[in-house]
């Protein structure tokens, strides 16, 4: 279904309209730092075994709302629950064995190996009764094939370069081996064929190991091309929610960024396509845009013309695994 003014688009994949199940979900949630709210009375519900992904303009909120989730903001209104129960209720080690996390920023504790930081994602899984073992050895091992960083593994982190730190991170995060994966901006640094290479890497983790992927983009087409279901945020509040082939239009792009823009098919992957018109207000905009922002309004009609086949804790401690300092320098109005 297209989404409509004023009105939230949402899953409907159920014959009674009732959302799938969802472990992790924002009930009636208030967000905010040093007394400014950021979101609102905000209902959001993840669907279990989805790739979710959320968009919006800078200062929307999406970053505050996946801190929320992550256990790394407390509401000030509202509740965050996983499985039925406020997620502040539950013990720090048992979310951390359920949900991972790749936060904006982090940093590696100085000298630190690329296997030793991997293997901090086994943190969770430590105790005074159980030591390392061959369960997380193996795990430390796939979890570096998967992003492609076995061969450095002996190498310090901070001789890396941007695009190897980052998979370093996102290998940490699989070794947790957690049912739900967290990921705010995980392609930051990457270059274009990395950026790929990695979402498709979370694709296969949501499809082949059934995990449910949670992610935080500014790329709105590798948003439509990899989600299942779309999370569009505008000020705080969500504007519509879905399969991308459902709420992706002309409409719903202007609305959440202010950008004319067209909406075809990518012919790959059969996905919506945004093709810009130009920035807001630009000769080449109003040249090229329809005479409405809205007037390409629907997604489907759009692409019956598709082109010619030629993408609590600010620290985290616990769930990221051990000592790593992260979202110290997190940007409020992300």
């Amino acid at each position: 279904m297209a989404a409509h003014r004023g009105r939230t688009t949402t899953m409907n994949h159920t014959p009674d309209g009732v959302a799938p199940n969802a472990r992790l979900r924002a009930a009636q949630v208030t967000l905010g730092y040093d007394g400014r709210d950021i979101v609102r009375e905000l209902d959001v519900r993840i669907p279990d075994g989805s790739f979710t992904v959320i968009v919006g303009a800078n200062a929307c909120g999406k970053s505050t709302l996946l801190r929320a989730l992550a256990r790394l903001l407390k509401p000030r209104g509202g509740s965050v629950l996983l499985d039925g129960r406020d997620i502040h209720s539950h013990r720090t080690k048992d979310v951390a064995r359920t949900i991972g996390l790749l936060p904006q920023t982090s940093i590696a504790p100085d000298g630190i190996t690329v296997a030793d930081l991997v293997a901090r994602g086994r943190h969770p899984y430590q105790s005074a009764f159980r030591q390392w073992s061959r369960d997380d050895e193996a795990a430390v091992a796939e979890a570096m094939e998967a992003t492609g960083i076995t061969e450095l593994s002996g190498r310090l982190v901070d001789e890396l370069s941007g695009g190897q730190r980052q998979r370093v991170w996102v290998a940490m995060a699989l070794a947790q081996q957690t049912g739900i994966l967290l990921l705010d901006e995980p392609t930051t640094f990457l270059d274009i064929a990395h950026q790929y290479e990695l979402m498709e890497l979370f694709r296969r983790l949501n499809l082949r190991h059934e995990r449910t992927v949670v992610a935080v983009l500014h790329d709105v087409n590798q948003a439509a091309r990899y989600a299942t279901n779309m999370i569009a945020m505008r000020d705080g509040r969500v504007v519509a929610q879905g399969p991308p082939r459902e709420i992706v239009t002309s409409r719903l792009v202007h609305e959440v960024f202010g950008l004319p823009a067209h909406v075809l098919t990518d012919p790959i992957a059969g996905t919506p396509l945004i093709v810009p018109s130009g920035a807001p207000g630009s000769a080449f905009a109003a040249e090229s845009s329809p005479s409405s922002p809205h007037a390409a309004d629907d997604a489907v009609g759009a692409r019956e013309h598709p082109v010619d086949p030629i993408d609590e804790d600010p620290q985290g401690v616990e769930l990221l695994g051990a000592t790593v300092s992260t979202g110290a320098q997190h940007d409020p109005t992300r």
